[in-house]
């Protein structure tokens, strides 16, 4: 008898092993990631990895072999004209002539030869009564005239504008807290001189109290400067009164500690590009941050046209 179902006994699947199949297909994503692209991906990443790692070592050998400097500016000793420890006057005392510029006179002077030095004195004694424009105070003592050169080390200059007379500073300092830090870290003394020979000097503001000493004022040799008007100067009483310092009367100087001294000639002659000194007119200097501290900067530097 006939059976009317067909057998899959030679091999072939059945329609159900089919649609099975077929489902399982559907499900599977389009855009899944192989084995091969996962190893691909991570020898990429292992590579990026590796050459950061090169660059990176190899700019870290680079900045050991070469070095980069800043160009630097010459900054040339500059002799300003000062008095050294000659007596304040108003021109200069002529130098006694030595034995060896004396002539041995060995015959006897005529009459004319005899009224000569008479007349040198007589013009001499006239040429004292002369008026001299100059600050330094008279005195009917002593016949000498003095030293016209200003306060500093010995020497007739060069022509160039003393720092005392060109240069101003302004600190930026919106409180005395950070003003008196800033004094601190540059080192810079304040002082109080009048009505005494000794002037009294303080330093060290951010201590409570601040440090105190006294000098005799003929013994100061450093540069220093004097507030006109303004906060600042009365920012400097307030420092000054702190260590029992009186100011009435007196005046307040800032004294310019050596280092400051040299800083401010070298952004001088950063800035002047090549100008002689000898043309500096008026330097105004600024105070900001730098790093943990402070620095100068110049804000403004004006020339003068100089012959020659």
């Amino acid at each position: 008898m006939a059976s009317a179902t067909r057998s899959s006994s030679l091999g072939e699947p059945a329609p159900d092993s089919f649609a099975a199949a077929a489902a399982g297909e559907s499900k599977r994503s389009p855009m899944r990631v192989t084995l091969y692209e996962k190893a691909a991906s991570w020898l990429v990443a292992l590579l990026v990895l590796v050459g950061m790692t090169a660059a990176a070592l190899f700019i870290m050998w680079l900045t050991t072999v070469i070095i980069f400097r800043k160009v630097s500016t010459p900054v040339q000793m500059i002799q300003y004209p000062g008095r050294g420890d000659h007596a304040e006057g108003y021109e200069r005392d002529a130098e006694p002539p030595g034995l060896e510029e004396l002539e041995v006179v060995m015959e006897q002077p005529s009459l004319e030869a005899a009224l000569e030095p008479v007349t040198d004195l007589a013009s001499t004694v006239a040429a004292s009564y002369e008026t001299f424009e100059t600050d330094a105070v008279a005195s009917s003592r002593g016949s000498g005239r003095g030293d016209s050169r200003p306060p500093g080390p010995e020497g007739e200059g060069e022509g160039v504008i003393p720092p005392w007379e060109r240069w101003e500073i302004r600190y930026s300092s919106a409180s005395i807290a950070e003003y008196a830090r800033q004094l601190d870290f540059f080192q810079i003394e304040l002082g109080a001189a009048g009505g005494s020979k000794m002037a009294d000097y303080v330093s060290q503001f951010t201590s409570n109290p601040p440090s105190k000493r006294q000098g005799a004022s003929k013994e100061e040799k450093r540069v220093y400067l004097t507030w006109r008007t303004g906060k600042l100067k009365e920012f400097d009483e307030v420092l000054i009164g702190r260590a029992g310092v009186a100011t009435n009367g007196r005046i307040l100087m800032q004294f310019i500690p050596p280092a400051v001294y040299d800083r401010l000639h070298q952004l001088e002659f950063e800035n002047s590009k090549g100008r002689s000194p000898k043309e500096w007119l008026r330097t105004i200097f600024g105070v900001r941050k730098s790093g943990s501290g402070y620095d100068y900067y110049i804000i403004d530097q004006t020339f003068r046209a100089v012959a020659g």
